[in-house]
């Protein structure tokens, strides 16, 4: 029998828990804060909870443009909707440790043993987890990543915080500067601002999320501004301070941000240090991340690695499949590497901002020849019943063949819909193939297939 130990149990420790039980292997984890990591417990889980509460309130809020009225109500509050704030971070921590519950009950039926102890490498094949050493013949390292923190503006889990300090704010802040316009300031912010609360949105570059789909991050900016948050565009902060009631937010070319809090989003550093995982022969990038091949190999014979450690990108779904690949290529099962070009993401926003496949930045620098289509969601007749006007469904598909190379979709639950791109990604589907599958009308999904239509048409004047 084969003895696998897992340093860490968020997403890439646990799936590759669970397929190597599975398979048969004898298989210990070792996890020092909780079954499901800072995933489960303070990260992922918890603040797709509070979005998910803010978009709750959004609805409210836009229901008067469908016909729905409410009365009384005061303070500018419509019809008196207003949020409890320790009754909505007590929901986030008591889910999040729900789900960790459900994780371990599902790793303790399948025979995983379970350590709570800090974990490292002793040599590529032991493992000292506590005051036990483990002997192992295949190790795999998913410890996760930890927010960065700069020099000029450190957490004090009251008025400058990181996200995973902010579930124990007692009241909603007055007025919340962010940070940070990625993917996880953008979600915060945009969280906050429907839950009520003045937000200022942090960015050192011409727009918010620069890295991702430039359509897909100036209908999120236009939103974001309608609804009254204040967008600073080529700001960057250079610290933060506290003041007798709240937060001065220092910019490089010397004009300052106030506010009653802040909330720092400035970037992940791996957690890789202490574990010997040099020592053991496990190379590092310069920035600490894990170099990990496309079956999730480290350079350390019998080592593996998986998730945010890596850096490869910071998914949970992609550390997932990184742990998953990880066991099937150790224990000699078929296995496929992993396949940047056929990863699904999702931005958690309002809407939200789904992606897969090839970017408009590789189509646009010539790296990718393909052939695009976008269709506004303000046509379609679903979208048009329930109030959403802002958001897209963009395909693009090789020039000759057709076959579908990604898409991105800008939608409420656009992280649901995205599926069939992804499935016509991943099995190399033809945008012929993807316009004869039948689509619910009305649906939001109907603009996938009308895309793939779109897309079936000569294509000498195609384009955005």
């Amino acid at each position: 029998m084969t003895r696998i130990v897992i340093i860490g149990g968020g997403p890439g420790g646990y799936e590759a828990a669970l397929v190597a039980a599975q398979l048969g292997a004898e298989v210990t984890v070792v996890e020092k804060d909780g079954i499901g990591g800072h995933c489960v417990l303070t990260d992922c889980v918890p603040s797709k909870t509070l979005i998910a509460t803010s978009v709750r309130k959004q609805a409210l809020l836009d229901a008067a443009s469908l016909g729905v009225h409410f009365t009384g109500g005061g303070d500018g509050e419509v019809g008196g909707v207003q949020v409890d704030l320790p009754l909505v971070n007590k929901r986030v921590k008591e889910l999040a440790q729900a789900q960790s519950a459900d994780i371990a009950a599902r790793m303790a039926a399948e025979g995983v043993e379970v350590i709570a102890a800090q974990g490292r490498l002793v040599d590529p094949q032991v493992v000292r987890a506590g005051d036990r050493t483990i002997e192992a013949d295949v190790v795999i390292v998913a410890t996760g990543a930890t927010p960065r923190v700069l020099p000029t503006a450190r957490p004090d889990g009251e008025r400058i915080l990181d996200w995973r300090q902010i579930y124990d704010l007692p009241e909603l802040p007055e007025h919340l500067i962010v940070v940070g316009s990625g993917v996880t300031g953008a979600e915060f912010a945009g969280a906050y601002r429907s839950l009520g609360s003045e937000v200022t949105l942090v960015s050192s570059r011409d727009r918010m999320m620069p890295n991702e789909d430039p359509d897909g991050a100036e209908v999120l900016e236009e939103v974001y501004r309608r609804r009254g948050m204040n967008v600073m565009g080529r700001s960057r902060a250079t610290g933060v301070k506290r003041t007798a009631d709240g937060v001065v937010v220092t910019l490089e070319d010397g004009r300052t941000a106030e506010g009653s809090h802040c909330l720092m989003t400035v970037g992940m550093i791996p957690n890789t240090r202490g574990l010997g995982l040099e020592e053991a022969g496990v190379t590092l990038d310069a920035n600490g991340f894990i170099q990990v091949d496309k079956v999730s190999r480290t350079s350390a014979p019998g080592v593996y690695a998986a998730g945010d450690c890596t850096g490869v990108l910071m998914l949970a779904s992609v550390a997932a499949m990184q742990g998953r690949i990880a066991v099937w290529h150790a224990l000699g099962e078929a296995v496929q590497p992993l396949r940047m070009a056929t990863v699904a993401a999702n931005i958690f926003t309002d809407p939200e901002i789904a992606t897969v496949g090839v970017t408009q930045r590789q189509i646009e620098s010539g790296e990718i020849d393909a052939n695009v289509v976008k269709l506004p969601l303000a046509t379609n007749a679903r979208a048009k019943m329930q109030g959403f006007n802002d958001g897209f469904v963009k395909l693009f598909c090789r020039p000759n063949t057709g076959i579908v190379l990604g898409g991105v979709i800008v939608a409420p639950s656009a992280s649901e819909q995205i599926l069939a791109v992804s499935e016509a990604v991943q099995q190399r589907l033809t945008v012929d193939q993807l316009a004869h599958t039948f689509a619910v009308y009305p649906s939001l999904s109907g603009s996938v297939t009308e895309a793939a239509r779109r897309l079936m048409q000569p294509m000498t004047s195609s384009g955005i």
